[in-house]
């Protein structure tokens, strides 16, 4: 009952707060700024009750009469839903209340120290409000207690009602009682660090793990902590082209769904043995797959890593059915030397270049449905662990003629 009953008063005290366009910073803002005022205006009645039981009625009326003025300026926000307006308004009736009560009182010391809880609002302008204020407010405060402090052998009483026992209770009263909203208010601070922080690092790693779907690692730490150019040049490379037969004329007959679908559970198939080869996945440009090893990783078994990867697409396109299809690939490999690097500052991509990416290209545009074809470049790297076997010497478009292979698999 008592936790339903907190609930609902929560969610009535966010409601009038807040606007619904807040963001979550300024609704917790709000809502510390309001719970505030209405301690204020509890805290007000009941020093006001208790100067008037000691006979001291001028500074028990300030009391009494700021909290009605705290109960006019809560009743005003709901009205006009001025956040700025009313927090300054709270510092007004607060810091002349106090400073009026101290006075009444007869100083620092007959008061109890009451001149301290001027600080209040200062304090809580930082948590509920904005710091800039809260520092300007702070100024002022101070510039009022010089004030009362000069004017301190000028005050007409220098005596009042209150017994040595009760001024001794209301020292201890008011200056921990501030201490207690400033271990709050550091504590609020320390608080919304760590969330701040946890945040932070939570968003961090988001990017970090976007950013390494889309580079490789190295690059993704160069682009991170350097501003130039990249471009490497790798002697010894093999690049991969994967491309799905007759896709063109079977993606007409699906609708956007079903063609997204398909080629989203072919990629990831490929994308799982790219990670378990340690290999670099380029770009997919439509259907075709285009893969490579030896950068940006230096790998002596470029050419064995890339052609095993070859065979595992293949067996697997020969063993599965994608999305209830029976599907055909044809692959083609070529090893070489290629440039590497970054390209655009928006939407950037880590891409190849060269002959041997070419060539590459050429070896799968060329190939045979479920044919793993190779150029001679990769056929004299992988000659001794694949069993291969010659197609003899084809034209082929921009290059004229090679001697091409084709891998049949593994020996052993």
């Amino acid at each position: 009952m008592n936790r339903e009953f907190w609930t609902k008063a929560f969610l009535i005290l966010s409601r009038y707060s807040t606007e619904p366009e807040d963001s979550e910073e300024w609704r917790l803002k709000k809502i510390i700024g309001m719970v505030s005022a209405l301690f204020g205006t509890l805290s007000w009645l009941g020093y006001g009750l208790l100067y008037g039981l000691f006979n001291e009625r001028g500074a028990g009326l300030v009391c009494v009469g700021a909290g009605v003025l705290f109960i006019l300026g809560l009743s005003t926000y709901g009205m006009f839903r001025r956040y700025a307006a009313f927090w300054y308004y709270v510092f007004v009736v607060h810091t002349l209340g106090i400073t009026l009560v101290h006075v009444l009182l007869g100083g620092f010391a007959l008061s109890g120290m009451v001149i301290v809880w001027t600080l209040l609002i200062p304090i809580e302008t930082l948590v509920a409000y904005k710091s800039r204020p809260a520092f300007a407010m702070f100024l002022g405060v101070a510039a009022i207690m010089l004030v009362v402090a000069f004017l301190q052998p000028y005050y007409v009483r220098t005596t009042n009602h209150f017994p040595p026992s009760l001024l001794a209770a209301l020292h201890v009263m008011n200056t921990l009682g501030l201490a207690v909203y400033v271990l709050l208010a550091v504590y609020y601070y320390v608080w919304r660090n760590e969330v701040l922080s946890r945040l932070v690092l939570r968003e961090q790693e988001k990017g970090e793990a976007l950013l390494l779907n889309i580079l490789p690692k190295e690059i993704a730490a160069i682009l991170k902590n350097e501003n130039r150019v990249i471009a490497d040049q790798f002697e010894s490379a093999t690049i991969l082209f994967a491309d799905i037969v007759a896709f063109t004329p079977m993606s007409a007959t699906m609708t956007p769904t079903e063609l997204v679908e398909l080629l989203n559970e072919v990629y990831s198939s490929f994308d799982a043995l790219v990670e378990k080869y340690g290999v670099e996945k380029i770009k997919t440009i439509g259907d075709c797959y285009m893969v490579a090893a030896g950068v940006p990783r230096c790998n002596p078994d470029h050419a064995r890593v890339l052609t095993q990867l070859a065979l595992d697409i293949r067996d697997q396109f020969n063993q599965h059915e994608f999305r209830g299809r029976r599907l055909k690939i044809r692959i083609g490999l070529n090893s070489g030397s290629v440039i590497a690097g970054v390209i655009g500052r928006k939407k950037f991509s880590y891409d190849l270049w060269g002959d041997a990416v070419n060539t590459a290209s050429r070896m799968e545009s060329g190939g045979a449905a479920g044919c793993i074809q190779v150029t001679d470049a990769t056929y004299e790297l992988i000659r001794d662990d694949f069993i291969c076997e010659s197609r003899g010497t084809v034209t082929v478009k921009g290059k004229g003629e090679m001697n091409i292979w084709y891998v049949l698999g593994k020996r052993g």
